[in-house]
């Protein structure tokens, strides 16, 4: 589904060039979840980036489904980017003021359904996470882990092909963490949704079929997770 070839990315200032990718090469099939580890700094949020269609500027190939999307206009950019990826965030990125049910809703919106075509689909979304029953509820009366499950209802409306998740846990207390994993890995099996977990926590490996670690913008590692 997803091939990253000799991928370079620079920084340039006046000063210096910074190397912040370095010869990445990568083939990701449609239903893995794959847990991306590495450093603060070692590059792994330019690499997610890279994926999620946010920044294009870099050498070498990227080919989702054997097609350059990245040479794009930035039109098409964006409307790839709404429909190819469901993103979710360590700190929800929720809209206080909506409902559960509107920042489900709104990506649908941004893609041009009409209000009278989206609740079947949002109330599914909903159940698939667990909260069908706090639709009506707005982010602040929630925990942090059904804020959590909002942003991944959030991240599946669109029947995205790939979920980048960052950090998903990162803000959450240990028993909750464990239920969003549980939830991924759910997704995963039942809805062959195919998965990136971006993390530091070596906790969150285990609930994946591949890692990838990544140090000083170079993979250092990539292999298969055993599962005893």
């Amino acid at each position: 589904m997803i091939e990253l070839k000799h991928v370079n990315k620079y920084y340039r200032n006046d000063e210096e060039e910074l190397h912040v990718l370095k010869d990445i090469n990568m083939s990701v099939e449609a239903g893995e979840m794959i847990a991306v580890m590495g450093p603060s700094g070692s590059g792994k949020s330019t690499l997610i980036n890279t994926l999620g269609f946010i920044d294009t500027k870099f050498d070498g190939e990227y080919l989702f489904e054997g097609e350059n999307l990245v040479t794009s206009s930035d039109d098409r950019l964006s409307k790839v980017r709404n429909q190819i990826v469901g993103f979710v965030f360590q700190n929800f990125s929720l809209i206080e003021n909506n409902t559960v049910y509107e920042n489900v809703e709104l990506p649908l919106l941004y893609n041009g359904y009409g209000f009278h075509e989206t609740k079947e689909r949002v109330m599914d979304a909903l159940v698939k996470v667990g909260i069908a029953d706090k639709a009506d509820k707005h982010p602040k009366q929630l925990s942090g882990g059904q804020q959590q499950r909002v942003a991944i209802a959030r991240a599946l409306i669109n029947q995205p092909s790939f979920i980048i998740a960052d950090e998903p846990t990162g803000a959450l207390d240990t028993h909750t963490s464990t239920e969003i994993m549980e939830l991924f890995r759910e997704l995963n099996r039942k809805e062959s949704a195919t998965i990136f977990l971006v993390t530091h926590d070596p906790e969150v490996v285990p609930y994946c079929d591949r890692l990838i670690s990544i140090r000083d913008g170079a993979i250092i590692e990539d292999r298969a997770v055993i599962h005893e």
